[in-house]
């Protein structure tokens, strides 16, 4: 699919965020400024509006690793796993600890080899133009054909 502008990107994370509930993994691959963390943000702040909470700010966990929102019944964990270079490495964060009682966005994915139930892939890459982005999708477990929904 081709994502035409940062509206119509809210307009997939909207659907994205409605089915969203805590044992979740979401898997965001792409370039560097491809707009991951865009993805991201605008995810959790849907899901802010929807659960009638307060905004907040959300910023790319690049150098702290991971950043954690509490959206009443929910809690997000946002990785970014772009400094990690060794699977040992990854070992350390636990991420997969408590993978019923929150929703996992991970940004940089590559080194994870964990077998995960409810998984969504977004993969982004660079489009024609400066403000497209194409788009695949792929789910597994409740997100299977989530592909289709959008």
């Amino acid at each position: 699919m081709i994502v035409k502008s940062l509206d119509h990107l809210n307009i997939i994370s909207k659907t994205i965020s409605q089915k969203l509930e805590n044992g979740d993994c979401v898997f965001l691959i792409g370039e560097i400024g491809v707009g991951k963390t865009t993805l991201t943000r605008y995810l959790i702040n849907n899901l802010q509006i929807q659960k009638k909470i307060k905004e907040t700010a959300v910023l790319s966990p690049t150098f702290n690793l991971l950043y954690e929102y509490e959206i009443k019944d929910l809690k997000i964990m946002h990785y970014d796993l772009y400094r990690i270079k060794k699977v040992n490495e990854l070992d350390h964060l636990g991420i997969f600890l408590e993978n019923e009682k929150t929703v996992k966005i991970i940004e940089w994915p590559d080194l994870i080899k964990t077998p995960l139930t409810n998984k969504l892939e977004i993969h982004l890459e660079y489009g024609k133009n400066d403000n497209e982005r194409k788009m695949n999708i792929h789910g597994s477990g409740k997100w299977e054909e989530f592909e289709n929904e959008v």
